[in-house]
């Protein structure tokens, strides 16, 4: 084990359907302390089974508009968070065209 570690933790508020209701966040070290939040996508690489395990959050009172554009700021992250992982600019490139596509589909961005 590392000499320090650094703690995430995540709470989730569930309604009498087991339906999330209340997300709420901290990182201490971030200066995050119990930061309500209304979605949330998780993702952990399990190197044994060689595959990406998901936790997909969102309260039922997220609004749809603001999920698609969470979806869009999410992409844009992983096109940019790919290019500093593996140096691959042409896919990362590739990735954000993409973005671009998905934001003019969705009328996220205004046209020039």
């Amino acid at each position: 084990m590392s000499a320090h570690t650094s703690e995430i933790k995540i709470n989730v508020g569930l309604d009498e359907n087991k339906i999330p209701e209340k997300l709420q966040w901290s990182a201490p070290d971030g200066g995050v302390n119990n930061e309500e939040s209304k979605a949330m996508l998780l993702s952990v690489w399990d190197h044994k089974a060689k595959e990406a395990l998901r936790i997909d959050l969102w309260t039922k009172d997220m609004p749809l508009d603001e999920m698609k554009v969470f979806f869009h700021q999410t992409l844009t992250a992983m096109a940019d968070t790919f290019q500093r992982a593996t140096s691959d600019e042409k896919m990362s490139d590739t990735m954000r065209d993409f973005c671009d596509y998905f934001a003019e589909k969705l009328e996220l961005k205004k046209k020039d």
